[in-house]
C-alpha cells in the first residue's frame, strides 16, 4: 500500500512539474501581449479626452509604427495643434512644430515630459523604451480581473537599460493574451500612474483592446482617455516614411 501511496506520490510530482515546464516564461507572455498590440506594423486613427477638475479638451491624432524602431503621430485636431508631428527613430524623437517652421528634437531627459498637456508620456506614447527588450520579467501570481484570468507580471529595469520607470506591474489574460491594466511606479517604488485597458474588440486579423484609460496617482480629478476609432496590423511602409524630411509632408 505504502508502495502504491508513492507511486502516485511520485507520478504526481513528475506529470505536475512537466506541466509547469511547458507554462509560458514571463518574458513569452509579455512578448506575446507587446506583439498582438504592435504587430509588425500599423496604423491607427485615435481619439484622446484629458481630462482636468476644470476643464476638458479633445485631441484627435494619426499614428503609424513599424516594430519597436519606428513611430510616427499627426495631429488632426484640434485646429491649434493642427499638422504638429512626433517621429521617433530608435532611440530618438522629434517634434515638428508648422506653426514656426521648426523641428525639436526631443532629449531623453524630457521622455517623462506630459504630451500633449495629457497624462500620458512622451514615452507612452511612441514606446522609447521596449517593454520586452529593457527590463527583466516575473510572474508574481495569477488574479482575476474583470471576469478574465490573468497572469500579473512584474517587470524591473535592466541596469543598463535607460528607462523611465522604476517597475511596472502588468495584468495580462491566459487567454489570448490581453493586456488589461498597468501599473506604472517611479525609481522610489511609488506609483505614478494606474493604465486600464477595455472595449475590447475584433479588429480584423486580432482581437485586442480598444479603449485605454490613464490616471495619475498624487493628481486627483485627473483622467486621460484614449480610443482607437480604427487600427490596422501588418501594413506594407517603407522605413523611409520615418524620415525628418517627411514630418513636413504628412497629413
Amino acid at each position: 500500500m505504502k508502495q502504491i501511496i508513492l507511486s502516485v506520490y511520485l507520478f504526481f510530482l513528475v506529470s505536475t512539474g512537466l506541466a509547469f515546464s511547458q507554462d509560458l516564461t514571463a518574458t513569452e507572455i509579455v512578448n506575446k501581449a507587446y506583439d498582438l498590440m504592435r504587430g509588425k506594423s500599423s496604423y491607427s486613427e485615435v481619439t484622446m479626452h484629458i481630462i482636468r477638475p476644470k476643464w476638458e479638451r479633445t485631441l484627435s491624432f494619426k499614428a503609424w509604427a513599424k516594430g519597436t524602431r519606428y513611430s510616427l503621430i499627426y495631429i488632426t485636431a484640434p485646429a491649434k495643434e493642427r499638422g504638429q508631428v512626433f517621429l521617433k527613430r530608435d532611440k530618438e524623437m522629434w517634434n515638428w512644430l508648422p506653426s514656426i517652421g521648426r523641428t525639436i528634437k526631443i532629449p531623453p531627459s524630457m521622455m517623462m515630459q506630459s504630451w500633449m498637456g495629457s497624462d500620458m508620456t512622451n514615452d507612452d506614447l511612441v514606446k522609447e523604451s521596449s517593454i520586452v527588450v529593457d527590463y527583466n520579467h516575473k510572474l508574481v501570481g495569477m488574479e482575476k480581473l474583470n471576469g478574465y484570468n490573468c497572469y500579473k507580471i512584474e517587470l524591473i529595469p535592466k541596469e543598463e537599460a535607460a528607462v523611465v520607470w522604476g517597475k511596472i506591474y502588468s495584468w495580462i489574460t491566459k487567454k489570448g493574451f490581453l493586456t488589461l491594466k498597468n501599473e506604472y511606479y517611479d525609481e522610489d517604488g511609488y506609483l505614478v500612474n494606474t493604465e486600464t485597458l477595455s472595449k475590447i474588440k475584433n479588429v480584423g486579423d486580432r482581437t485586442i483592446p480598444t479603449y485605454f484609460e490613464m490616471v495619475p496617482a498624487d493628481k486627483p480629478g485627473n483622467k486621460t482617455t484614449m480610443e482607437f476609432t480604427h487600427i490596422r496590423f501588418n501594413i506594407s511602409i517603407d522605413n523611409n516614411f520615418f524620415s525628418i524630411q517627411n514630418m513636413k509632408r504628412i497629413h
